[in-house]
């Protein structure tokens, strides 16, 4: 196994992105931090982050070997620079390294050890998505949903065990927001999943009734984002950012309320989707300022 294919099963673009959520939840909760033990937090945060959410990327490639073989064939396993053996090695070490960054603040800043619980669960359910969760539907969906957004508790935590309550609100206008896609996703990939066993919610009770679930969420994930603005993050960038954000996925919201949408339409409410929830991460990081 070469070095650059380790890093491309990796997936460190995803990693880098989800690091942006333990920032986010750093920075918002940085007040009577000294900037040296912030920096400490970042790196050792981000660090963190990067490493569970690679382990996940690298199991996830490990379950799928037989349908990358047809759908990816250019992965690293499926076009054999990586062994199913050297992948399990690699899941192992990264799971490892990304609990010794999490122990390490835990440590130097005696800030207890539940961080390391959390970094540990987020490594659990990285396996447990690809093992069992990707092919069960809407408990995927939910897997997905906590993975990414928990950064921004994570990160909040490495400064303080006491979480604001708009930090909360923070992770559930993301988790929301990414259950409502997931669930828009699998409306969209309905054919396809049908022939590999996944059963997802569309599958489960029909593409309508799941259309109106995912506008739910959606909805609720809208309050939450509104939340924060009443709390003490009240600033002018923060609220222009969360305007945008609102219109993006009210937009989104109307295109679901239309009926009879077809295979296009879900892509255009799944891209809407994904545009607010990059507008929410810019949102909750201007509210740090």
């Amino acid at each position: 196994m070469k070095f650059k294919d380790a890093i491309e099963i990796l997936r460190p673009i995803n990693g880098l992105m989800g690091g942006l959520t333990v920032i986010i939840g750093i920075l918002n909760t940085r007040i009577g931090i000294d900037p040296i033990t912030l920096i400490f937090n970042v790196i050792f945060g981000v660090l963190t982050y990067f490493f569970i959410s690679g382990s996940s990327m690298v199991i996830n490639d490990y379950y799928d070997i037989e349908i990358d073989k047809i759908n990816r064939p250019e992965r690293p396993i499926p076009r054999g620079s990586i062994t199913l053996k050297q992948a399990k090695i690699l899941w192992i070490i990264t799971v490892l390294i990304g609990t010794i960054f999490t122990i390490i603040p835990s440590v130097l800043f005696n800030i207890g050890y539940l961080i390391t619980i959390i970094v540990v669960f987020m490594a659990f359910i990285g396996w447990l998505y690809a093992a069992w969760g990707k092919k069960s539907g809407f408990l995927g969906n939910i897997i997905v949903g906590i993975s990414f957004s928990i950064g921004l508790i994570y990160g909040a935590m490495l400064n303080n065990s006491i979480i604001p309550p708009y930090i909360y609100y923070f992770f559930l206008t993301s988790f929301f927001l990414l259950l409502s896609r997931e669930v828009i996703k699998g409306c969209e990939d309905v054919e396809g999943d049908k022939n590999e066993g996944v059963k997802t919610l569309a599958i489960r009770i029909g593409i309508k009734k799941s259309t109106m679930v995912s506008m739910i969420f959606a909805i609720v994930a809208i309050f939450f984002y509104i939340l924060p603005y009443f709390t003490v993050i009240n600033q002018l960038l923060f609220l222009i950012s969360m305007v945008f954000g609102l219109a993006v996925v009210f937009f989104a919201v109307i295109l679901m309320l239309k009926g009879n949408l077809v295979n296009k339409d879900f892509k255009k409410v799944s891209l809407l989707l994904k545009i607010g929830a990059f507008l929410g991460l810019i949102t909750f990081l201007l509210a740090s300022f």
